[in-house]
């Protein structure tokens, strides 16, 4: 959380105030309820998705950028939940959530499954899974987000496997709502099935 830290205490946003476009674009798939934006950093997703009316949980290692999201927040007359923690140790609970969003959430392979996993598991029936990764071609060009090379080169090539897979595990109805390339990134959007198995 460190890095992280350090990055949200510069004057600004790091990434902005604007939400990302590929979750604007699914958002109203995701059913009306509570929501989990996880590796959030300074909000601006949830921030979105508060505004939409969603009940809207924020989960970040760095407090730091959680503490710029309440003042966002705040400014703007929204609610917005926040939690520090390790997602490697957070509880997603079960059938809990509405939606799991996950945008530029970085994590080595072993964690990233074990998240995945969890996240499924917190969806309701008919939960949304939103998720948008980095390509390894992003960091060839010196993108601006400070990722382990060893991570990202596989994270673009297994997170859409790995997800639908997991997917497909939980449910015995699943729908891909949108899976490809988006530019030199990478996003997907699964819903969770009626039943599971």
């Amino acid at each position: 959380a460190n890095m992280w830290d350090e990055r949200y205490a510069q004057p600004g946003l790091a990434y902005g105030a604007k939400p990302n476009a590929f979750l604007v674009s699914v958002a109203e798939t995701i059913p009306l309820g509570p929501v989990l934006c996880i590796g959030e950093g300074e909000g601006r997703n949830a921030l979105f998705l508060a505004s939409c009316g969603y009940e809207v949980e924020a989960v970040d290692a760095s407090a730091v950028g959680l503490a710029k999201a309440r003042a966002l927040a705040e400014e703007r007359g929204l609610a917005l939940r926040t939690t520090v923690a390790d997602l490697a140790h957070y509880d997603f609970g079960q059938g809990r959530w509405s939606g799991i969003v996950a945008i530029f959430c970085h994590l080595p392979p072993p964690v990233r499954q074990q998240v995945h996993r969890r996240a499924v598991e917190g969806l309701c029936k008919g939960g949304v899974f939103v998720a948008e990764t980095v390509g390894r071609h992003q960091l060839a060009a010196r993108f601006h987000v400070p990722m382990c090379p060893a991570v990202a080169g596989r994270c673009a090539l297994n997170m859409g496997a790995n997800l639908m897979d997991r997917a497909s595990m939980v449910a015995t109805r699943q729908r891909a709502i949108g899976t490809y390339p988006c530019g030199k990134t990478f996003a997907w959007c699964v819903k969770r099935g009626a039943s599971t198995q």
